[in-house]
């Protein structure tokens, strides 16, 4: 009966389906209060959206063991432009589907043209575009890149 009782455990804790994260809702101020407070944290910042085809070729990267072993303290971000009205139907089957472990944050912004000077004045808006935010200091990257170039910018922000 043991026996029996630890199979079942072991059968439903594998075969479970996973349940998707649920995206909180964000500003871009409440995003850039976050990083400020982040002590010793160093912040990689995604802006990217389910509909964008390089955003969605990009987004292993961040999870890459290269990546979140290349400092001690770092944190991912990826936030999703997705419009709010898609959340159910668009965003989060794709977290489910692709098995995102990153921390996914919804912008709650409507106007563009508010906010992404508060990022990098330099943004056309473009995405995808990653910023790393560590002490106080910011590089960006507007485009698609690669995990080499993602690297050089965790690494150049320390310099």
């Amino acid at each position: 009966m043991k026996q029996f009782t630890l199979l079942l455990l072991i059968s439903i804790t594998l075969f479970a389906p996973l349940k998707a994260q649920e995206p909180e809702e964000i500003t871009i101020d409440q995003l850039l209060n976050r990083i400020k407070q982040s002590g010793d944290t160093l912040y990689v910042v995604n802006f990217w959206a389910t509909w964008c085809a390089p955003c969605v070729e990009e987004l292993p990267m961040f999870e890459s063991d290269e990546l979140l072993q290349s400092e001690d303290r770092i944190k991912v971000l990826l936030v999703s432009l997705d419009f709010k009205s898609q959340k159910e139907k668009q965003l989060l089957p794709f977290l489910n589907k692709n098995k995102i472990g990153q921390e996914v944050l919804l912008l709650n912004e409507r106007n563009p043209n508010e906010w992404i000077n508060k990022i990098n004045s330099e943004w056309s808006g473009a995405i995808p575009a990653t910023a790393v935010y560590h002490q106080n200091k910011q590089v960006f990257h507007e485009g698609e890149m690669n995990l080499t170039q993602l690297l050089k910018l965790v690494s150049g922000i320390n310099q």
